[in-house]
């Protein structure tokens, strides 16, 4: 693999994606691969935006929240990319903490319900 662009099947097998995935990133202009004839090549940018698409979709943003994100870096720089990353981060922060409560109290009724089961056996078994 050439280290300053990437075929297209070299870019799926470096990220693990589909090649539908790929596609579909370049369809919402996520991604914008240097065309050849049908070929497609991913240069360094493509490769660091990919990087940041799928971190960002591990944070739990949606596609549309990032590739609004990557529109400010090219329309602004750096520093506004930055300062509306931090209030995604904050918002999605935040959002995260809550599902964890969430599932913090799910997983102390579940294990009440099951030790509550337990104990019923128990009593079964004993009669």
């Amino acid at each position: 693999m050439s280290e300053t662009r990437l075929s297209f099947k070299e870019m799926c097998a470096r990220f693990d994606v589909t090649p539908r995935t790929l596609r579909y990133y370049e369809y919402i202009e996520l991604l914008f691969p240097e065309k050849e004839g049908r070929a497609r090549f991913y240069g360094p940018s493509e490769i660091a935006r990919m990087t940041l698409i799928l971190r960002g979709r591990r944070f739990g943003f949606s596609l549309e929240e990032i590739r609004q994100w990557l529109l400010v870096y090219r329309q602004k720089g750096t520093l506004p990319q930055f300062e509306a990353f931090l209030i995604m981060a904050d918002r999605q922060l935040a959002e995260l903490e809550r599902q964890r409560a969430e599932l913090d109290l799910t997983i102390s009724d579940l294990r009440a319900l099951r030790e509550t089961t337990v104990s019923e056996i128990d009593r079964l078994k004993k009669t």
